[in-house]
């Protein structure tokens, strides 16, 4: 399936530090699987063989840099201006991109200068208007951030950095589509994409571990928790918010607003491989690594058991295309419950990220995706959509058309 051997590192300099607490975050409490003197911060040597070995490991010519956290701000900016210096280093005549998801809250005039000089992608995490976003973006003393983000958010644009802004569904924030999406335009927002929140109740394995969330399924031998948090969106609720979401937007601001969920969907009506790993068929070629060089399976898979290697000590060409790495990979469609195997919708949605397939099929299989009922609903009501945009692209005609031909259809039904 991946001929041209293609993988995506994510990169957390900072590991999982961060300046916030915010509530639903599941990256911040893997400090517990460090020793507790660490000090998460990326080395010269660590940074400079990560980068090197990345650039010859890719076979295309535009090669794209990922930096997460926690939050890499922490790093401080000489910390970035090394790693474009050591990029232009290793480059040998391939293009370089960066992309750097951040909360906004320690951005300056000279951070998005540095952005914008040197074409940094920002993804910038913002949830919605100050009484969605506060309720669980919050700094180390409990305090809100939504000033802060929104100061953020001001210099970006100020700059001219391109960036977009990812916001987290949670069970409240999934009653409010509208006020969220009306917010972001209100913010003259062009590109979106919206992450839904599922997390579970720690269970006996991550209590072990010190942590607060539970382990992915099948992590352990052990039954699979299927208790969730109080944050986490309702099985059906994250679906009614696509829905709300895309009959607005398909409605009023197609071509004006870029939702990425959307441009998702029509990748797949198209027939292309998914641009993301939740709806590929296979994963296993979007692997994370800490700010020590180790590398492991997954961003939700950051655990000892998933360890692949380390950048400084091994070949990653030779740890993405393990054994351990490829059955990994492979194990999302192998283990689909039937009902998954004869969905109508499969198609575009291959039971999405393995993380969130934790229940029990009505037939009693294991493996059926939390989000199962959404996805079913979300897809099935765009799919109309879909298939004429599809047709407009195919007639090399602009997709915004599909407004006034829904509109002509309804009429001549009535």
């Amino acid at each position: 399936m991946y001929k041209d051997n293609s993988f995506h590192i994510l990169a957390k300099p900072a590991g999982p530090l961060c300046n916030l607490d915010c509530k639903y975050c599941f990256y911040t409490e893997k400090e517990a699987l460090f020793p507790k003197n660490t000090t998460f911060q990326m080395t010269d040597a660590v940074l400079e063989m990560y980068i090197k070995k990345y650039i010859a490991s890719q076979k295309t010519l535009e090669i794209v840099f990922a930096w997460q956290g926690g939050e890499p701000t922490l790093m401080g900016l000489d910390f970035f201006k090394k790693v474009v210096s050591l990029q232009d280093k290793y480059a040998n005549g391939k293009k370089i991109a960066n992309t750097f998801q951040t909360n906004g809250t320690l951005l300056n005039d000279e951070w998005c200068e540095f952005f914008a000089s040197n074409k940094f992608l920002v993804g910038l995490s913002l949830d919605g208007p100050e009484h969605i976003h506060d309720a669980y973006r919050v700094d180390c003393g409990g305090k809100p951030t939504f000033n802060q983000v929104m100061k953020g958010l001001s210099l970006l644009k100020k700059h001219g950095v391109e960036f977009n802004i990812l916001a987290c569904v949670t069970k409240q924030a999934s009653y409010k589509p509208l006020e969220i999406y009306n917010f972001f335009k209100e913010q003259d927002i062009q590109f979106i994409q919206f992450i839904p929140i599922v997390e579970r109740e720690a269970n006996k394995s991550t209590l072990e571990l010190a942590l607060r969330h539970a382990t992915p399924p099948s992590l352990y031998k052990e039954e699979s928790q299927k208790v969730v948090t109080s944050w986490t969106v309702e099985p059906a609720a994250y679906g009614s918010f696509l829905i709300e979401v895309f009959d607005e937007w398909i409605q009023k601001d197609i071509g004006l607003v870029y939702i990425m969920n959307f441009e998702w969907a029509l990748a797949a009506w198209m027939g292309i491989p998914s641009p993301v790993c939740i709806f590929s068929e296979e994963c296993g070629r979007a692997v994370a690594m800490e700010h020590n060089g180790d590398v492991y399976a997954c961003d939700h898979y950051v655990y000892p058991e998933y360890q692949l290697g380390n950048i400084a000590t091994d070949n990653l060409e030779n740890m993405i295309n393990s054994q351990f790495q490829l059955d990994f990979g492979k194990k999302k469609e192998h283990t689909l419950p039937n009902v998954c195997k004869n969905c109508e919708v499969r198609f575009a949605c291959h039971g999405e990220c393995p993380k969130h397939r934790f229940l029990l099929s009505d037939e009693g299989e294991p493996g059926l995706n939390y989000l199962c009922t959404s996805y079913k609903n979300y897809f099935k009501h765009i799919s109309p959509y879909m298939k004429i945009m599809k047709r407009l692209l195919q007639e090399g005609l602009p997709v915004s058309l599909v407004t006034s031909i829904i509109k002509r259809q309804r009429v001549s039904e009535v």
